[in-house]
C-alpha cells in the first residue's frame, strides 16, 4: 500500500543580506527566522504518521528538513529532482539585472521561461519525484522539502492549470505545506497550509524567479 498523503514543504527564510537571487548557489542557508519557520512547519503535522522524508540537496532545504527529521525520527534522503531550477540571474539583484539591456534577450519568452529551466522540465522531474515518494512507503505520509517554483509547478499541474504564470501570484509562501493525495487516477491537491504565517511579515523572500 503506497502513501496516504504527500506533503510538499517549502524551505524557510534564507540569510540573504545582499538580496540577490541565490538559486542553486552554495552557501545560502536559513536565517534565524528561517529556522523558526521550519520548526513551525514540522510542528504543524505533529502526531501524523510521517514515514519518509526527502529533500532537495541545497543547504536551505536540508536545514529546513532537519526539524522534521528530529520530530519524526527520520533520516533525510536527498533527491536532485527536488532542486531549485537553474537561472540566468543567479547571484545578481534581479531588479537591477532586468534594467540592463544586455539581459533583455533572456526575457523574450516568459512563458517558457527563457531565463532558466523550462517549466515543462521542472514539472516532469517534480512529478516523477512525487510519484516515486508516494510509491516508496507502505502507508503513512511522506514529506518532500523543496523550493517555491518546483512546488508551484506541481500545484499548477494537479490543478490542471497552464504552467506559465505571474511569479508574483504564486501561492507557495516560506515553510508552506502543499498536500497531495492519489484519487485513483491522478494526484490531486487536498490541502494548503502556512504554518509560519505569523512570521511572514518579518521575512524577506527574494530567492527565486
Amino acid at each position: 500500500m503506497p502513501a496516504d498523503l504527500v506533503h510538499l514543504v517549502r524551505h524557510g527564510e534564507v540569510f540573504n543580506p545582499t538580496r540577490v537571487l541565490y538559486g542553486r548557489l552554495p552557501g545560502f542557508g536559513l536565517s534565524e527566522l528561517g529556522h523558526e519557520m521550519a520548526a513551525l512547519s514540522a510542528a504543524s503535522l505533529d502526531g501524523r504518521p510521517i514515514t519518509s522524508l526527502v529533500a532537495s540537496p541545497l543547504q536551505r532545504t536540508q536545514e529546513s528538513a532537519a526539524p522534521w527529521a528530529a520530530r519524526f525520527g527520520l533520516e533525510v534522503r536527498l533527491d536532485e529532482r527536488l532542486i531549485e531550477p537553474h537561472n540566468r540571474f543567479e547571484g545578481s539583484n534581479v531588479r537591477r539585472s532586468l534594467r540592463d539591456p544586455r539581459n533583455w534577450p533572456y526575457l523574450i519568452g516568459p512563458w517558457r521561461p527563457t531565463w532558466g529551466e523550462a517549466f515543462t522540465s521542472i514539472r516532469r522531474r517534480m512529478m516523477a519525484a512525487v510519484a516515486e515518494a508516494y510509491a516508496s512507503v507502505d502507508g503513512g505520509e511522506v514529506v518532500l522539502v523543496s523550493h517555491q517554483l518546483p512546488i508551484w509547478m506541481v500545484a499548477r499541474t494537479v490543478q490542471r492549470k497552464p504552467l506559465p504564470h505571474d511569479p508574483r501570484a504564486r501561492r507557495c509562501s516560506l515553510s508552506s505545506i502543499t498536500t497531495l493525495a492519489w484519487d485513483g487516477s491522478a494526484f490531486i491537491e487536498v490541502d494548503y497550509q502556512e504554518p509560519a504565517a505569523e512570521l511572514l511579515a518579518q521575512s524577506i523572500d527574494l530567492g527565486a524567479v
